[in-house]
């Protein structure tokens, strides 16, 4: 597989972010420590901490969207793919981040958000969605045409999912081509419930049989459509590798069960694994992924929930130090928001009234994630910021609420801060990936 080009110019060479991408990808497959991490996520808190961390590891960082999230219909989000692009890019530069570190991608790009129409009308909403993520310059692509549309059935075949893989490829290479960009693509479709399973856990590591079926099928419906340099850009493939997370608790990794699949990768040219749903592995967990070429690591859930951590001890810190009519109350009105719009949790959580409230504000699955945009819920988190910064509290308070926190602020690494606190938190999470993918400096 031939590595994407690099810079060229009187000056020193300076290697593009692909290609910085493909060679770190290539290094674990040699047997090297080393990986990425794959933010994902749109919450501009959650994205300075990111910028914060790669900037601090002077590391690649890699941000993504999903086709719910992002598409030519404005998504949950209200982004189009080059609305998010420009969003990104206005965080990085605020951020002081270099754009030669910076690699968009795109996430599960098919036809989920249409799937509810006839699979032909679906796919054509699929391929505008596909093609705008790439001329907008996303740079790494999952294509995932797995989704059973109205009409299909039950099961889609592996041979129908790879065809309506390629003609999603096809597009994109159209529209790369028009922006001078050469992706990079992600195929696979076996991976963990998005956000979480909605019961019990139920896991079923990916047979190596099952992988080399589908790269097999993908290849032969890329050479049907001429799509052979394309195919050569693709460096990863989706699997199960035995991870996922509930409401309450974690399926951790056990190498065992992964290492048919470990040992089976490298007989695949060039590709490597991209594991989804790797939230809140520890980082022994996720140090053994990475050794066993789960070089890409999906991390999203876990960071709002970092940031919901940080944000409900600041509320509390609040509560003791801030008079009660200046107070917040972000914590209310967070659950009353979600109670009056439960379009976004009510299908996954379960159980009695106080399950459900005890889960609307802790769970793993992060639902409430869907819900700082919201006009109340943003005042409010606004206000509480405004609160502690203009009333920073005393030490013994935070390290009550916030010890972490607390310890980095006594150190002097730390300002008594609202948003540096949140984005501390958040580092923390960022840290533990950063450390298990090789990329550099580590947070306490």
């Amino acid at each position: 597989m031939t590595a994407p080009t690099h810079l060229s110019g009187s000056a020193p060479t300076v290697e593009n972010p692909v290609s910085a991408l493909h060679r770190l990808l290539q290094e674990n497959r040699a047997g090297k420590a080393r990986g990425i991490y794959s933010v994902c996520s749109a919450h501009p808190l959650v994205l300075e901490a990111a910028f914060a961390q790669a900037s601090a590891d002077k590391s690649l960082l890699l941000i993504e969207a999903t086709c719910n999230q992002v598409n030519q219909d404005g998504g949950y989000t209200g982004l189009s793919p080059a609305g998010f692009r420009d969003y990104v890019n206005s965080l990085a530069a605020a951020a002081g981040f270099p754009a030669e570190r910076l690699i968009l991608g795109g996430d599960h790009l098919g036809p989920n958000p249409w799937r509810s129409l006839p699979a032909a009308a679906a796919m054509e909403k699929a391929r505008a969605m596909v093609h705008a993520y790439a001329l907008a310059g996303f740079a790494k692509i999952h294509l995932d045409a797995s989704m059973r549309c109205a009409g299909d059935p039950a099961v889609l075949s592996d041979e129908e999912i790879a065809e309506r893989a390629a003609s999603l490829c096809a597009v994109a290479e159209d529209a790369a081509a028009q922006a001078s960009n050469r992706p990079l693509y992600i195929v696979g479709t076996e991976v963990p419930t998005p956000g979480g399973a909605h019961g019990e856990l139920e896991i079923a590591v990916t047979g190596a049989a099952s992988v080399e079926k589908t790269l097999e099928v993908h290849r032969r419906a890329f050479q049907r459509r001429n799509l052979s340099s394309a195919w050569e850009r693709v460096v990863g493939v989706v699997v199960q590798p035995g991870v996922e997370f509930g409401d309450d608790t974690i399926a951790d990794y056990i190498p065992e069960h992964a290492a048919q699949l470990s040992q089976w990768i490298l007989s695949a040219e060039g590709i490597v694994f991209e594991a989804h749903s790797t939230d809140y592995q520890t980082a022994e967990s996720l140090r053994h992924l990475v050794r066993d070429h789960f070089a890409i690591l999906k991390v999203g859930p876990e960071l709002t929930f970092a940031l919901r951590e940080a944000v409900f001890g600041l509320a509390r810190v609040e509560e003791e130090w801030i008079a009660d009519a200046r107070q917040s109350n972000i914590r209310a009105t967070l659950d009353r928001v979600m109670v009056e719009n439960p379009g976004n949790w009510d299908g996954y959580y379960r159980g009695d009234a106080h399950r459900l409230k005890l889960a609307r504000a802790f769970s793993l699955s992060d639902r409430i994630r869907y819900y700082w945009p919201n006009a109340e819920v943003s005042s409010a988190l606004s206000v509480l910021i405004e609160n502690l910064l203009h009333c920073p509290a005393p030490a013994p308070l935070l390290a009550q609420y916030l010890p972490f926190q607390a310890q980095a602020i006594r150190r002097g690494e730390l300002a008594n801060q609202p948003r540096f606190i949140i984005r501390h938190r958040i580092r923390q999470t960022l840290a533990r990936y950063s450390n298990a993918c090789g990329l550099g400096a580590s947070q306490d």
